[in-house]
């Protein structure tokens, strides 16, 4: 479980640079399931600009030597109390 935290978040620091700066800190590194990998946002808005990289995003790490298939996106807000 650890090795799949900290490849999930060495995947993350990869793909850092073609996220646009603003967005960085809306995105979290998510679970991994085989060649599936899940991003973990903010809001809406920046998964609706994350969508438009996915392409780009994938490829980038597909070059750098990690399988994934597809980056999928999930949204979590977090709760006021």
């Amino acid at each position: 479980l650890m090795e799949l935290a900290c490849d999930s978040a060495a995947r993350l620091k990869a793909i850092e640079s073609l996220i646009p700066g603003a967005l960085r800190t809306a995105v979290k590194a998510g679970p991994i399931e085989g060649p599936i990998w899940c991003l973990i946002l903010d809001n809406n808005a920046a998964a609706a600009k994350i969508r438009q990289l996915l392409t780009a995003l994938e490829a980038h790490l597909r070059n750098k030597g990690w399988e994934v298939n597809t980056i999928r996106l999930k949204v979590q807000i977090a709760r006021n109390r």
